[in-house]
């Protein structure tokens, strides 16, 4: 019953908040700043009617400079909620080109200014690669990827993309990874408290110097961390729930 009930209220509030956030990204269309205007309508609200409890430990993302290229692990749906805690001023993020036809919601995300890539047309892809790499360079903004691809749902996180990569070697922009718990595991939306999630940010990984010939070694330094830094908040997540008797 408590599930049916969040569904709902997270449907409306879905609704709700793209409305909203049509209403910002019409007045002022393509600001670098709207995403985290969103992320905070969605967010907010959305993790009170989940009852996640989210703890940030993102002092390396709050306090790095920009530009740079944010790469974090991509575990769900509900992930625009938990990281939408902490998406800094001026990023941007990269989805794919068919969120666009989502109701509100894609309107939304490409008035948000976020960059839509066509996975499908190569061509296309590289140009809209190419043009976030000169906005990182020029306009004092940082970009967000999920840079598995696709949600992994709680299976362990998969191998990276390079895009993510190349963008900021050719940019020269530090790769700062951010982290969540694996949440989706031992989430129970039945009880009020449906479970606990940390976020966790990394020091940033510097390009300067760097190549496209470094990016596999780059690709596979962050994964390694992540893969490292995930194991830790898991582990201290299951700690605490022990100490509750959870």
């Amino acid at each position: 019953m408590l599930f049916l009930l969040r569904m709902l209220l997270l449907s409306a509030l879905f609704v709700v908040a793209s409305v909203l956030g049509l209403l910002v990204g019409l007045l002022r269309p393509f600001n670098p700043d709207n995403s985290r205007v969103c992320a905070r309508l969605y967010s907010r609200p959305a993790l009170r009617i989940l009852g996640l409890r989210v703890k940030r430990e993102t002092e390396s993302l709050r306090h790095h400079r920009r530009p740079a290229v944010i790469v974090s692990n991509h575990l769900s749906n509900h992930d625009l909620f938990v990281f939408g805690r902490v998406v800094p001023e001026r990023t941007v993020s990269l989805g794919k080109k068919s969120l666009k036809w989502l109701p509100l919601f894609g309107q939304l995300y490409w008035l948000a200014g976020n960059v839509l890539i066509d996975r499908g047309n190569a061509v296309k892809a590289k140009q809209a690669m190419l043009a976030v790499t000169e906005a990182l360079q020029q306009h004092d903004l940082s970009i967000w990827v999920f840079a598995e691809g696709t949600r992994n749902h709680g299976k362990g996180l998969a191998p990276l993309k390079k895009g993510a990569f190349v963008m900021a070697i050719n940019a020269g922009v530090p790769i700062v990874p951010v982290c969540a718990s694996t949440y989706v595991t031992h989430m129970k939306l039945n009880r009020w408290h449906s479970g606990d999630v940390v976020l966790r940010s990394l020091d940033p990984i510097p390009t300067t110097g760097l190549t496209l010939d470094d990016v596999p070694a780059l690709m596979e330094r962050c994964r390694t961390l992540m893969v490292e830094c995930i194991a830790t908040l898991d582990a201290e997540v299951a700690q605490a729930a022990a100490a509750r008797g959870h």
